[in-house]
């Protein structure tokens, strides 16, 4: 009986932490369009890199459908982790349907099915690399976020100066009092660290593949929604593709459900390591020893 309520709140509290990411992942976007549009940015860094994003956005999209699929392939190669046969199953509806979604007029161009290639194998390997921090060596969420956040603005700090900073100065020049846009600006700032606590939270509730998995259904529900409230078009290849979307990510969730009940010692999808032994290949095995 505790043993079913324990799956029951685990179920439930990944539930939440996916909404609870969708919602923060939506509030950054739309407040960052706003401050782009309503500040008058005009950094040039930041302007290109928008305008090439979203000429090939349909071409981003498409490639970034793999990432399930890419995790899986990652963590089988690299980190030896073992897969059941349904999983791999479950993937190809979830990629699939995705791909429908997206395929809109794809123009192809070297540069940017590179860019979207590395962007699909750098999220891939982060989601991964996170999971070992948060399963292998039992970090929770808060001190993932502590850890990677100086690394992260020290690699994008540099390249902000060099690029931007003229921008900057030129910005701060044609506004004498722009205190109430930094507050705007600061409070953009707290919403993405509260999105990138939850998606830790969410790779910590879960796994790295049901993580790139829930993206895929974020970009099908997306889709709907858009169509529902805001009646934008939709073709019926695209309507087609989310729903492949959804039944994928319910064959996924109904797959992940039943070997979460399997018995100890039967082949299944790691998530939290039953001993040490099973802990991820990045943890080293001499200071688990010492530790025990």
């Amino acid at each position: 009986m505790e043993e079913g309520r324990f799956l029951q709140w685990g179920v439930f509290r990944s539930l939440l932490a996916i909404l609870q990411w969708w919602g923060f992942n939506v509030t950054v976007i739309i407040m960052n369009k706003w401050i782009f549009q309503k500040l008058d940015f005009k950094f040039p860094l930041s302007v290109s890199c928008v305008h090439f994003i979203c000429s090939s956005i349909g071409a981003y999209l498409t490639i970034k459908s793999f990432t399930p699929a890419t995790t899986v392939f990652l963590q089988c190669l690299v980190w030896r982790k073992y897969f059941d046969r349904r999983i791999w199953a479950s993937l190809v509806p979830i990629v699939g349907g995705i791909l429908l979604t997206s395929v809109t007029e794809l123009s192809f161009n070297m540069l940017g099915f590179c860019a979207a290639l590395f962007g699909c194998l750098a999220t891939s390997t982060k989601t991964i690399l996170a999971e070992s921090l948060l399963h292998g060596y039992k970090f929770d969420s808060i001190n993932t976020v502590y850890y990677m956040a100086p690394f992260a603005t020290m690699i994008l700090g540099v390249p902000a100066l060099l690029l931007e900073g003229n921008g900057v100065m030129d910005w701060f020049h044609a506004h004498p009092a722009p205190w109430a846009a930094l507050i705007i600006i600061f409070s953009s700032g707290v919403l993405a660290f509260c999105l990138n606590f939850s998606i830790f939270y969410v790779i910590h509730s879960t796994t790295a593949v049901t993580f790139n998995v829930a993206g895929n259904l974020k970009v099908a529900v997306a889709v709907l929604i858009s169509w529902l409230i805001f009646r934008n078009p939709i073709s019926g290849l695209n309507a087609v593709g989310c729903g492949i979307t959804l039944l994928g990510c319910t064959f996924y969730g109904y797959v992940r459900h039943m070997l979460s009940q399997q018995t100890p010692g039967t082949p299944r999808t790691p998530r939290t390591p039953r001993k040490k032994m099973e802990l991820l290949p990045l943890v080293n095995n001499e200071k688990l020893d010492d530790k025990v």
